[in-house]
């Protein structure tokens, strides 16, 4: 086990983790973590690409599926947030200058770490955030990435009065004033833990408060509210993912899953981004809530047989 990793007794570091530390263009340190197969044949291995305010402990229950499936997991934490480097002197406040950031790191991860290390051939499970990312850095993956699953992905915010374009405008100025250090929504971390009930993340009482335990031994890895800087570079990622010129890129073959019972993003511009991706696939999966991969047993089972399913495996122990 390494010692870059946290674990509690509900959630204990997989057998034969590696984990380390990549240092960015600009030097930014962002932690990372690579976790071997299990079940047999080797199928290659799944890059899983988290949401804003994850870290790489939180997939634990995730990598030991893909584990038990053949898959090994190679992931990493989003600079500003999880083990990674914080960008402020607040380390509380989520924030990032460009959602290209998060794609620089991506690249640099799939350069440095997986393509020369990790079994081939190499697939995204992405969440939220993650599946922004892994849009924007599509083009340039498609020689190295077979498929990808997009599990809520952000494309639009859910139950907000302003539109993305709005909401861009808006974070601009307030950006451009000075203020993108503020906090948009939310605030700094509550010092108690936040009651399950009323809880938009996911249904499953037992995996909600292992996560809130998680982040109480280990208050490190875990963020407050997102700042003005933050919505400002998501709603300038959004407008560029749907553009129509970029999307005609987009050559990966792509699985969204949307959660039916979505309050975070949208599951509507979801659904339409996917049916007018070419190589864009959808399934929603009605009653599920945003984090599909924390949720109960009856969504998240949904999730993984549409993963089992898109992405098979090869099938037999690769050379």
């Amino acid at each position: 086990m390494s010692d870059l990793l946290c674990e509690i007794p509900e959630n204990p570091v997989p057998e034969g983790a590696d984990a380390g530390i990549m240092k960015a263009h600009d030097g930014c340190r962002l932690r990372y973590a690579v976790f071997p197969a299990t079940g047999r044949p080797l199928k290659g291995t799944v890059v899983i690409l988290q949401g804003r305010n994850e870290c790489i402990e939180k997939y634990f229950e995730t990598v030991r599926d893909l584990s038990a499936r053949g898959f090994a997991a190679a992931i990493m934490d989003w600079r500003g947030q999880g083990g990674s480097q914080r960008l402020l002197s607040d380390p509380e406040r989520g924030y990032v200058n460009s959602v290209e950031d998060y794609v620089r790191g991506l690249h640099q991860f799939f350069g440095e770490i997986v393509l020369p290390d990790c079994r081939p051939p190499h697939n995204i499970l992405a969440h939220s955030t993650g599946g922004l990312v892994a849009l924007l850095a599509s083009p340039r993956l498609a020689n190295r990435v077979r498929r990808m699953v997009l599990c809520a992905p952000l494309l639009e915010f859910a139950d907000t009065r302003l539109s993305m374009t709005a909401l861009g405008r808006l974070s601009g100025l307030l950006s451009a004033l000075g203020l993108g250090r503020l906090y948009m929504s939310g605030g700094a971390l509550s010092k108690e833990a936040d009651p399950f009930e009323g809880n938009r993340l996911t249904s499953d009482p037992a995996r909600y408060a292992r996560n809130q335990e998680l982040y109480r031994k280990y208050p490190k890895l875990a963020l407050g509210g997102p700042t003005v800087a933050w919505v400002r570079a998501v709603c300038r990622a959004s407008a560029k993912v749907h553009d129509p010129e970029f999307a005609a890129r987009l050559r990966i073959p792509s699985l969204f899953v949307a959660a039916g019972a979505d309050t975070v993003v949208s599951t509507p511009a979801i659904e339409r981004y996917a049916s007018a991706l070419r190589p864009g696939s959808l399934i929603t999966i009605d009653g599920a809530r945003h984090e599909i991969l924390q949720e109960a047993d009856i969504y998240r089972e949904q999730l993984l047989a549409a993963f089992d399913a898109f992405i098979p495996g090869s099938g037999e122990v690769l050379a």
